[in-house]
């Protein structure tokens, strides 16, 4: 599908490769993998705490993506404390557990991110809404 929004998360400790742009087409050849989204941290808590905030600062508009289920992982308790093992999916988790993806609910979760944006940053969000306009990063706010 095509990338009608794509904002990268941004800040220290994280790393981002991808190779697309907003408006460009993500093939359904091959391997569709839109990025690879890399966190570190002094401690496994503050990775964990990075690479939430840089999920919630991901904005990804057209395709779906594993987003929402890495946020899922990255919150869940046998994660956080590493008291899990390769049968993670199968104990864990469930489809009902997300939002399922559409058009409509990717527009919904971009506008909750956005909103959660302008609370870090103290800034207005963008009145054209979540489709154009600037997006803020939290960054700096929440290291």
């Amino acid at each position: 599908g095509q990338l009608k929004r794509y904002v990268r998360p941004q800040g220290p400790g994280v790393r981002l490769d991808d190779g697309y742009e907003e408006g460009m087409d993500i093939p359904i050849y091959y391997d569709p993998m839109i990025a690879k989204l890399v966190v570190y941290g002094s401690n496994r808590q503050e990775a964990i705490e990075r690479m939430i905030r840089a999920i919630d600062e991901y904005i990804i508009v057209g395709p779906q993506t594993t987003l929402p289920f890495c946020r899922f992982v990255m919150e869940h308790e046998a994660f956080r404390s590493g008291n899990f093992d390769t049968h993670f999916i199968s104990k864990y988790f469930s489809p009902d557990k997300l939002i399922q993806n559409s058009d409509e609910n990717e527009a919904m979760i971009a506008g909750l991110v956005a909103a959660r944006i302008h609370e870090i940053a103290k800034k207005p969000i963008p009145k054209k809404g979540i489709e154009s306009g600037p997006v803020i990063s939290g960054w700096k706010q929440n290291r």
